[in-house]
């Protein structure tokens, strides 16, 4: 596929409204967002400020005067795009666009070219395509048939027909039901899969953080895998999975999940929730932090209220893996570290160097031992299958036959216990 290589000039801007409700710094925000924008190819961003508002103007989103400071600027310097680091409805949209001879770019839509360019697998084609309409359709303020064009992304930032106004939202909800139909049958092969590694005696540890908290790396390391790792939001979008052997532990399949950002679009939420699933089935989380960013904390917040919307269950043990303590000062390290020791579910470590890594697999490889039970079981003849499993566990301790069957001895976890039951 031909992709569009046209350099697009782009401005960045972070609207505040005064609000004693504020939890992350501006400057941090508009921060992330510039580093959002470059996530993008051809995008060359030229500038960026925080736009500081006393109210929001419903029609424009910006007072006169500052739409007339963009204008002259984006004039003087070859702008002809600007990124808005938060929502923007359609009417401000086209306003904006009109007055300021610039397409127009919100958060979503940003999110959803990255996403676009990102998504590998056709699972993940299908949803930002579904997610990319659902958003399009409450617009038509750019040409949805972006579907059909030779080029990469979504179509809000260039290419061909891109000033073309689309009003036929039939022809975008019949897009959906085809779409949706497709994702029915990715998705139902992919259950097909999760079932038959169901069947696999590995538990399943999932990696989750903020985006760019050094996850991909951490999976590399410990996998001898080659997942894109780049100090880039949004480096990764789909979910890998890679068998891991532990030292005095189980085998286990980690999963290196898409990262959460704050604000993430709900559309979104809700069209990757499929391909969240293996944090919803796993056995243990590892929430991934960039311990040496300022907002590290609030960071965590978001990544908490992601899992808690997408339903995970809290009784899913986590551990917390402060990442990139490399990046760090030596005080800061040391103060790092004296509070990670003081909790049993926080471990300070570097992906890039190996430090503390072999202190965390040794957590996990306890943690998913479990505490075992020894049971005495009795299986008749006809008992097969039953059998057959508990050899596959592993939880046979001895083994006596009987003129009806056989006395087992069998040392499992609860887990196990309960899967047994289910057979």
């Amino acid at each position: 596929m031909e992709h569009d290589t046209r350099i697009t000039r782009a401005w960045v801007v972070r609207p505040e409204v005064k609000s004693p409700d504020a939890k992350r710094d501006a400057s941090s925000a508009l921060e992330e967002a510039v580093s959002l924008a470059a996530a993008l190819p051809n995008i060359e961003v030229m500038g960026s400020d925080v736009v500081r508002l006393a109210k929001i103007q419903p029609g424009t989103l910006f007072g006169t005067g500052k739409i007339e400071e963009l204008h002259d600027r984006f004039h003087a310097e070859k702008i002809d795009l600007l990124l808005i680091d938060g929502p923007v409805t359609p009417v401000q949209q086209r306003n904006l666009e009109k007055a300021l001879e610039a397409k127009i770019l919100d958060r979503t839509g940003l999110i959803l070219e990255i996403f676009s360019d990102r998504a590998r697998t056709r699972e993940g084609v299908l949803q930002v395509e579904m997610a990319a309409l659902s958003y399009q359709r409450t617009r038509l303020v750019r040409a949805w048939t972006h579907l059909e064009r030779q080029r990469g992304g979504l179509g809000f930032v260039g290419g061909p027909g891109e000033t073309q106004i689309e009003a036929d939202r039939r022809a975008i909800d019949e897009q959906l039901v085809r779409l949706r139909r497709q994702l029915a049958k990715v998705v139902k092969t992919r259950e097909l899969h999760r079932g038959a590694r169901a069947k696999v005696p590995y538990p399943i540890v999932a990696l989750v953080g903020y985006t760019n908290a050094g996850k991909s790396t951490l999976f590399n390391r410990v996998t001898g895998a080659e997942v894109m790792a780049k100090d880039m939001l949004f480096a990764t979008l789909d979910p890998t999975m890679r068998r891991l052997e532990l030292t005095d532990g189980p085998e286990v399949i980690l999963s290196d999940t898409v990262g959460f950002i704050s604000d993430l679009p709900t559309e979104l939420v809700a069209a990757f929730r499929a391909t969240l699933e293996e944090v919803l089935a796993a056995d243990l989380i590892l929430h991934v932090r960039d311990i040496s960013h300022a907002e590290t904390d609030n960071q965590a917040e978001d990544v908490a209220k992601i899992l808690t919307s997408l339903g995970v269950d809290e009784n899913i043990p986590q551990l917390e893996v402060w990442n990139k303590i490399d990046q760090m000062e030596a005080d800061e390290i040391a103060a790092s570290q004296a509070r990670s020791e003081r909790s049993d579910d926080i471990f300070a470590i570097s992906a890039i160097t190996g430090e503390g890594i072999d202190p965390l697999l040794a957590e996990i490889a306890e943690r998913l031992q479990g505490e075992h039970s020894i049971e005495e079981l009795s299986l008749p003849f006809s008992a097969g299958k039953e059998r057959a499993w508990l050899f596959a566990e592993g939880v046979i301790e001895s083994e006596a036959q009987t003129d009806d069957g056989f006395d087992i001895t069998v040392k499992w976890t609860p887990k196990q216990a309960a899967q047994f039951k289910k057979l």
